[in-house]
């Protein structure tokens, strides 16, 4: 990593450090700098758009790390019905103890919403190409179209992820019987 890749993710980081320990509304320019123990202009010289640029940065690169870990976590399933299975539970789990991303919620998500917005179509991309990669492997049921079957199951993986309603997902015979009886049950051929 260069000297101007490994300066940006310094002060990536230091933003998130700031927005962990002070929330959002307080993350500051002058404050992401000294973490970053880089001077105020050394931030606008990598984020010209400022706060919001620097917000926007250290949300998506958060989310990606997010991401990272729970594909480690899920593995290389080679069927649809494991992979789903596979990133409920870990997925479910991992946003149950990210303990910043928790807080952020109940005080500031007016101002976290709107960052995860941006980068949550990206997200949703690479989940549905995920899914439909396993999903042309499969025997589906007459009608059924790779892409939008992957769409719809990228979709209702993230919000089972964040709500998961009436449904235990730290239960594996549950999220088996969700998963097979639910969210499959339209798609996979007998």
């Amino acid at each position: 990593m260069g000297e101007v890749e490994e300066t940006r993710r310094r002060i990536v980081a230091a933003a998130y450090a700031c927005m962990a320990r002070d929330g959002i509304a307080s993350t500051t320019l002058d404050a992401t700098a000294r973490e970053a123990g880089v001077a105020r202009a050394t931030v606008y010289r990598y984020f010209p758009g400022g706060r919001d640029e620097l917000i926007a940065a250290a949300v998506t690169d958060q989310v990606a790390a997010f991401f990272a870990r729970l594909r480690e976590d899920v593995g290389d399933p080679q069927d649809v019905t494991a992979l789903l299975e596979r990133g409920l539970v870990a997925g479910r789990r991992r946003l149950a103890e990210h303990e910043v991303l928790q807080h952020v919620l109940q005080v500031e998500a007016d101002r976290l919403v709107p960052q995860l917005a941006s980068v949550m179509p990206i997200v949703m991309g690479v989940l549905r190409d995920e899914i439909a990669a396993r999903l042309v492997r499969e025997r589906l049921r007459p009608g059924v179209a790779v892409g939008e079957a992957a769409d719809l199951l990228a979709r209702m993986m993230l919000s089972f992820m964040g709500t998961s309603g009436c449904w235990d997902l730290d239960d594996p015979a549950e999220v088996r019987r969700l998963v097979r009886g639910q969210l499959l049950a339209g798609v996979l051929a007998d």
